[in-house]
C-alpha cells in the first residue's frame, strides 16, 4: 500500500507512521518503506514496525532495482506500507528517455513499479466539498495509478466530515479514514525537518504509540488491507547484497559506523553489503565514545546533524584525536555531509576532527537535490571517472569547497569535496545499492589496511 498526498504537508508522514505503528499493534509484521532519498521519516518508520528503515528510489538506485529492493526489504511481511514523497507526482526533472507516470522518481512512478494501490492523504482543514474535485482530478490524472481511496486529515467536526463524505461519495471515492484535527501527538521540527527519532528516542517512541492508537481509532484497518490484499504478485528475484560484493577468505575487516544522536542517517542496504562483503560492523558514537573500537580498519560517518551536536562533539578531544591519527595513518575514511563537517577543522567555530583542511559553518540557504556525479580522482570509493547518482541536503558550507584533489564534479557546477587514496569526503549522500562497487572498493581498502597493520 503506498500512502500519498496531493502536496507536501498534508500529513503523509503521520498517516503512514501511524498506520504502521496501528497494523504492528494488531500483530501483522509490517514492513515500512520511504519513497525517495529522506533518511528521517524511515526512521520512524524503523519505531513502528520493528524492522530496519528502507527507501526506494529510482534516482539513486535506478528503476531495474526498485521491485528486487523492495522484495528484499519487505520479505517476511504481512503487509508493506509506503510512504510516498511531496506530491503524488512531484520528483526528479524528467529525464528525456521517461515515460511513465508524472516525475521520474515521483510517488506514482514507485507505484506503478510496484502495481501497488495508493491511499491518497488530503488536508482537509481549508475545503468542503472541493476535496472531491481534488481527489477526483488525482484519480483520473494517470491510468497507471489506482487510487484506491482517501484518508481526511485535519477534518474540523462531524459535520465536516459528513461533508466530505457525501462530496467523496458522489465521485465514487471510498473514504478509508477520518483524522481529526489535534494537538495531541507533537513531532518537533527544525532546519531540515522532523528531528530524528535517534535524538528523542523515549519521545519518538511515545509519539509513534500514540499515532498508531489516533489512526487505528479513525481508519477502518480492515479496508486498507483488503485494498492492499489487491496488488497483484511481484515477478523476479529479491535483491541480495552477497552477489553483489565479494567475500574473500581471510581476516574479515572491522568497519566503525558512526552513530549516536549525532549520526542518525544512513542507508539499511549500505551496511547489508559490506558485511555480504564480510566485514564485522562496529558502531562509534563520537559523542561519548572516546577511541575507535580495537581493530578498526576503516571509518565510515554518514549523515546527521553535527551542527547541534558541535559543543559536545568538540569537547570530546580523545576522539577527534583518534580520527585524525587513524586518518593520518592511512586509515581509510569516509564522509558523508555530517561525516565532512566533523571531518574539517571547525564547525561554526568549534574545533573538529582537522582531517581536512577546510572549515564548516551553518548557513541560511537550503541546498537540496539530486545530483549526477563523476569521481574526480581515484579515492577510497571510487575509481577516477566512476559516475553515480546522489543526493544533497544540507544548510551548511565547507570553506574551501574542495581540495585540491576533488572528490567529484556535479554535471553542472564546481568541483566537491575532499579525496585520497584513503579518503571521500563530501556533501554527496549515495545509496550503494544503486552502486555496489562502492562498497566494494572500501571492502578492499579495509582488507589492505587491516593486513597491513597485521604485518
Amino acid at each position: 500500500m503506498v500512502i500519498a498526498a496531493p502536496a507536501s504537508g498534508s500529513g503523509k508522514t503521520t498517516i503512514a507512521t501511524g498506520l504502521m505503528a496501528a497494523l504492528t499493534a494488531r500483530g501483522a509484521r509490517v514492513s515500512g518503506h520511504k519513497v525517495g532519498p529522506d533518511y528521517i521519516d524511515p526512521g520512524y518508520h524503523a519505531l513502528a514496525t520493528g524492522r530496519p528503515p528502507r527507501n526506494l528510489d529510482p534516482v539513486l538506485c535506478g528503476e531495474d532495482r526498485v521491485v528486487p529492493l523492495f522484495r528484499h526489504g519487505s520479505a517476511g511481511a504481512d503487509i508493506a506500507v509506503i510512504e510516498g514523497v511531496m506530491g503524488l507526482f512531484d520528483g526528479a526533472a524528467e529525464p528525456a528517455h521517461f515515460h511513465g507516470p508524472g516525475d521520474f522518481g515521483c510517488t506514482a512512478h514507485v507505484a506503478h513499479l510496484l502495481g501497488a494501490p495508493v491511499v491518497l492523504v488530503v488536508d482537509a482543514a481549508r475545503a468542503g466539498r472541493s476535496v472531491a474535485a481534488l481527489v477526483h482530478g488525482f484519480r483520473s490524472y494517470d491510468p497507471h495509478v489506482r487510487v484506491v481511496g482517501v484518508i481526511l486529515n485535519q477534518v474540523a467536526s462531524d459535520r465536516h466530515e459528513r461533508l466530505l463524505r457525501s462530496a467523496l461519495e458522489d465521485v465514487g471515492t471510498p473514504v478509508l479514514g477520518a483524522v481529526r484535527r489535534t494537538g495531541a501527538v507533537v513531532t518537533p521540527s527544525r532546519h531540515l525537518g522532523l528531528i530524528p527519532a535517534a535524538e528523542r528516542a523515549a519521545q519518538a517512541r511515545a509519539a509513534v504509540a500514540e499515532l498508531g492508537a489516533l489512526v487505528a481509532a479513525s481508519c477502518d484497518l480492515d479496508a486498507i488491507v483488503a485494498a492492499a490484499r489487491s496488488a497483484p504478485p511481484l515477478a523476479g528475484d529479491s535483491w541480495d547484497p552477497a552477489t553483489e560484493v565479494a567475500r574473500p577468505e581471510g581476516t574479515a575487516p572491522r568497519i566503525a559506523i558512526a552513530g549516536g544522536p549525532a549520526f542518525t542517517f544512513g542507508y539499511t542496504e549500505n551496511a547489508e553489503l559490506l558485511r555480504a562483503g564480510g566485514a564485522q560492523m562496529v558502531t562509534v558514537d563520537p559523542l561519548s565514545d572516546e577511541k575507535l573500537p580495537d581493530g578498526t580498519s576503516a571509518l565510515v560517518i554518514g549523515g546527521g546533524f553535527p551542527e547541534v551536536h558541535a559543543a559536545d562533539l568538540s569537547a570530546n578531544e580523545a576522539l577527534r584525536n583518534a580520527v585524525a591519527a587513524f586518518a593520518a595513518g592511512g586509515g581509510p575514511v569516509v564522509g558523508e555531509c555530517a561525516g565532512l563537517l566533523y571531518l574539517c577543522r571547525s564547525l561554526d567555530g568549534a574545533p573538529m576532527c582537522g582531517v581536512l583542511p577546510a572549515d564548516a559553518r551553518m548557513t541560511d540557504r537550503l541546498t537540496l537535490g539530486y545530483r549526477a556525479a563523476v569521481a574526480v580522482r581515484d579515492s577510497v570509493l571510487a575509481a577516477a571517472g566512476t559516475r553515480v547518482s546522489g543526493h544533497e541536503f544540507h544548510r551548511t558550507a565547507v570553506t574551501p569547497a574542495h581540495g585540491a584533489a576533488p572528490a567529484w564534479q556535479w554535471r553542472a557546477g564546481a568541483p566537491a569535496g575532499f579525496a585520497g587514496p584513503a579518503l571521500n569526503a563530501s556533501f554527496l549522500h549515495l545509496h550503494w545499492a544503486g552502486a555496489p562497487h562502492l562498497a566494494a572498493r572500501l571492502l578492499g581498502a579495509a582488507r589492505a589496511y587491516a593486513g597491513r597493520e597485521t604485518v
